[in-house]
């Protein structure tokens, strides 16, 4: 069965990418943080789908997060300045564990099957 996502929602749904780096001796704590900071937070929007973390067993410091909002303007209309203050909280409470996003890319989702 093809299950196309604009039919869903109406409008093309996408996806938010992030790469992000991480000690593996940190990880836990970064998941845990971004559960609680991020996640919290990105799922109050209207337009957030959900979000899952992958992890490579190959490389334990990498870490990959998928946000699926409804439209790229849903996604885009939150305010700059609340991510900044999102971002702000989340790095007080990782104190000094370095963490980076290496990589952020957006792609448009034409059809999941199933």
């Amino acid at each position: 069965m093809v299950l196309i996502i604009q039919k869903l929602f109406g409008r093309r749904a996408v996806i938010e990418l992030l790469k992000v780096e991480v000690a593996a001796k940190d990880r836990e704590k970064y998941l845990q943080l971004d559960r609680e900071i991020w996640t919290k937070t990105l799922a109050q929007f209207p337009g957030f789908i959900n979000k899952e973390v992958w992890l490579n067993p190959h490389k334990p410091t990498e870490v990959i997060l998928i946000i699926r909002w409804r439209s790229r303007r849903e996604w885009k209309s939150i305010s700059p300045q609340l991510l900044q203050e999102i971002e702000r909280q989340f790095a007080a409470k990782m104190g000094n564990i370095p963490h980076k996003i290496v990589e952020s890319m957006e792609y448009q989702i034409v059809e999941t099957l199933r």
